[in-house]
């Protein structure tokens, strides 16, 4: 393999230059040869200073995280051995400065905290966000980052995993210079530090020996606990917050080398932990989606500069601002002014909440708003590279928007759809132009939430799947490909999911009970909150389009309905499952709770109490049987894409993996055993899909599974 690192001088200043595309991952070449021309730099006598940078798009953006996947396995290899580059870099007797572009993270910020300083320019972002692995930083960040930037702010960093801008890293100490240029500021900053200017007279400084922004003893118990807190809010039931926050406390409380053996332990223990197994699990499966047998890298996808999008509801206007905010050009329509109006005065309430909440600036906000223009009817529509129709969920009405759009559009453009449920091939075959049309089902709110399906139909093309999987990258978002079917994967694994809660207040909980042990467990949101944040007349127009409970013998819920029918639709009606306050906070309905109890006694159901572990299993089960089906009948190109639906667009807890590798980590065999039972008390609908029976006779898993047909599939 050449070698990723090469040396040489500008002047009197060495400048070593990592080239590991994509991201200069570091690989065990990249520590060797960095190591290397450090040792060459050092004895260089032409060199009084040390410039480190990256070429490509970043800098270091971290280890290569291989070695941590192979070793949750069950393998001997971890991360990669960097005490050594580490103590070579502090230890250098000449300045090295670390120039920093695009982002440090991770392991990259660790070697970047080693040297003696660090500059970077305007856009670049640094952090440690192991914790999203379900770990914390191995390489000595939780010892370096308190002393530079202090106990409090290293707790935050370290504990939320947000990466933070230069401007701030400068604020808070992190780096000591932003330049307009990497490597020719880096390099005039390395000469002054060689000669000594700016007061910076003397040894260079070592951050390992640094004690001026440790907390004094008093002091430290209330940043403990500010940190304990946040993680609770930001990173609830996971482990790995807790263990950062004893290594840094480990920093501000013992010397160096013992807060290094200390963060090592801890290291150590999480990686071997289930929830570094599943967090890492989820890391390579979000990567994995992009890969569609079929759509090529080949596949030229033509630039997207203007999105006409039709509808400007609450989906409409959501898909408008993550367009914005990609830099698209948006022309929003819909029949009337009014809504439009509607639709500007949200989306410039949410600009004017980022801006408040220092997401964005005055100026940045501003820009996105004016690429928003707003517009009643279909003129220009032929100069849009990308229509997206997002009127409600109606077959009728999607089919006459998409028929108008298919007179409009020019050829070429891609024609989608926003449909959580409807039959993509029968909307396509209003159009002449089936092959360019595809489902593009955003999650709401549209702009934030991270999941695009991208629903392609019997007769979509490669390219046009290809054209979806690219707008859905520039948006940011993750595009899972996904068949056709009702409900496609995310909302045809959430009606019995939906159901089943339903079901389980009928039988003897309540809603808030049903709730609670939902997000006890790890879920963002219990589903009876869900579905009142949705609307239940959303949800009862889908169970009419679909025609939901046609088979008489099938259990129907029995009170959703009644709720819609007395307007009881959630929180736009301040009253659902639950009541809602001006805030729309939410508290249990004695009236619902009485109506819940009252109708199933008139059912003849037999009511009783439940655990919370009952409750579980009976979700997330459901969740589990039905996505098991799903990919049997191959509308799933993986269990691995399931997971993802679920982790980035239904509030699935990352530390558990998705709802098929839970599965699997509870093991398939007992999975099936309390299906099968269910099915025994409950009936049909608890049937045990063949592809779970299978694998538990086996003693297989998912992930074997997905293993297996991807081998079958490299081997065809």
């Amino acid at each position: 393999m050449t070698n990723p690192v090469t040396l040489s001088l500008d002047g009197s200043v060495a400048v070593i230059r990592i080239d590991n595309p994509p991201v200069n991952a570091l690989s065990p070449e990249t520590i060797d040869g960095l190591s290397a021309a450090l040792a060459q730099a050092g004895a260089d006598p032409a060199a009084t200073a040390i410039v480190v940078h990256a070429a490509g798009r970043t800098f270091i953006a971290g280890a290569d995280i291989k070695g941590l996947e192979n070793v949750v396995w069950g393998g001997d290899s971890g991360a990669p051995e960097m005490h050594d580059l580490l103590q070579r870099l502090e230890q250098c007797s000449k300045p090295v400065v670390m120039a920093m572009h695009g982002t440090a993270l991770g392991g990259g910020m660790e070697v970047a905290m080693a040297g003696h300083y660090r500059v970077a320019v305007a856009d670049a972002q640094m952090g440690l966000p192991e914790v999203n692995l379900g770990i914390i930083p191995g390489a000595e960040g939780t010892q370096r980052l308190p002393r530079l930037v202090g106990v409090d702010n290293a707790l935050t960093m370290i504990v939320s995993g947000r990466p933070i801008k230069a401007a701030e890293a400068l604020q808070n100490g992190l780096i000591d210079r932003i330049v307009p240029e990497l490597v020719p500021g880096a390099v005039a900053f390395a000469r002054e530090v060689a000669a000594g200017s700016g007061g910076r007279v003397g040894p260079h400084p070592k951050t390992s020996e640094r004690t001026d922004k440790l907390p004094a003893a008093s002091e430290l118990p209330a940043m403990v606990a500010a940190a304990h807190a946040l993680a609770k809010k930001v990173r609830r039931n996971q482990h790995a917050p807790a263990a950062a926050i004893a290594a840094v406390e480990a920093a501000a409380t013992l010397p160096f080398d013992e807060g290094c053996r200390r963060e090592r332990d801890l290291f150590y223990e999480l990686i071997k932990s289930g929830q570094a197994r599943a967090m890492i699990y989820a890391f390579f499966a979000e990567r994995a989606v992009a890969k569609v047998p079929g759509v090529g890298k080949d596949i030229v996808v033509p630039p997207v500069s203007t999105v006409a999008i039709v509808g400007a509801g609450t989906m409409g206007g959501g898909i408008a601002m993550a367009c914005a905010n990609a830099g698209i050009n948006v022309v929003l329509t819909d029949t009337e002014p009014a809504g439009l109006d509607r639709a500007m005065a949200t989306i410039r309430k949410n600009y004017d909440s980022s801006v408040k909440k220092g997401r964005f600036t005055p100026e940045a906000a501003a820009e996105r708003l004016g690429r928003i223009t707003t517009q009643v009817g279909h003129g220009g529509f032929d100069r849009a590279d990308v229509i997206i129709e997002a009127v409600f969920e109606s077959m009728a009405l999607k089919k006459d928007v998409l028929a108008q759009l298919d007179a409009v559009a020019r050829p070429g453009a891609l024609l989608a759809t926003n449909t959580s449920t409807l039959d993509i091939d029968a909307l396509a075959g209003v159009t002449t132009r089936p092959q360019a049309v595809i489902g593009t089902h955003f999650f709401s709110p549209a702009n934030v939430m991270r999941l695009v399906e991208i629903v392609r139909g019997a007769r979509t093309t490669p390219e046009t799947i290809a054209a979806a999987q690219a707008l859905a990258k520039r948006l940011g978002k993750v595009g899972v490909v996904v068949g056709n079917c009702p409900g496609f994967v995310g909302n045809r694994m959430m009606f019995p999911y939906m159901y089943e809660a339903q079901f389980l207040a009928e039988d003897g909980a309540t809603p808030a009970q049903v709730d609670k042990a939902l997000t006890d467990w790890g879920m963002a949101m219990g589903i009876f909150a869900v579905d009142d944040m949705g609307g239940l007349d959303v949800a009862w127009r889908v169970r009419q389009e679909l025609n939901q409970f046609s088979d008489p013998s099938q259990r129907k819920p029995l009170v959703a309905d009644q709720l819609v029918a007395m307007n009881h639709l959630g929180q736009k009606t301040g009253s659902g499952w639950y009541i809602y306050d001006e805030n729309r906070h939410a508290t249990p309905d004695p009236e619902v709770e009485a109506l819940i109890e009252r109708t199933a006694t008139a059912a003849g159901i037999r009511r009783r109490s439940f655990t919370n572990e009952e409750i579980i299993e009976r979700e997330i089960y459901a969740l589990v049987n039905e996505g098991a089906r799903i990919l049997e009948e191959g509308y799933a190109l993986r269990a691995a894409d399931i997971d993802v639906i679920y982790l980035t667009g239904y509030g699935f807890p990352s530390f558990r993996g998705g709802p098929m590798f839970y599965a699997d980590s509870v093991g398939l065999e007992q999975v099936y055993e309390r299906v099968a039972a269910f099915h025994r008390e409950h009936g049909a609908r608890w049937t045990p899909a063949p592809l779970l029976e299978r694998l538990a006779r086996e003693g297989s898993t998912f992930r074997a599974f997905d293993q297996s047909r991807a081998a079958a599939a490299a081997g065809a």
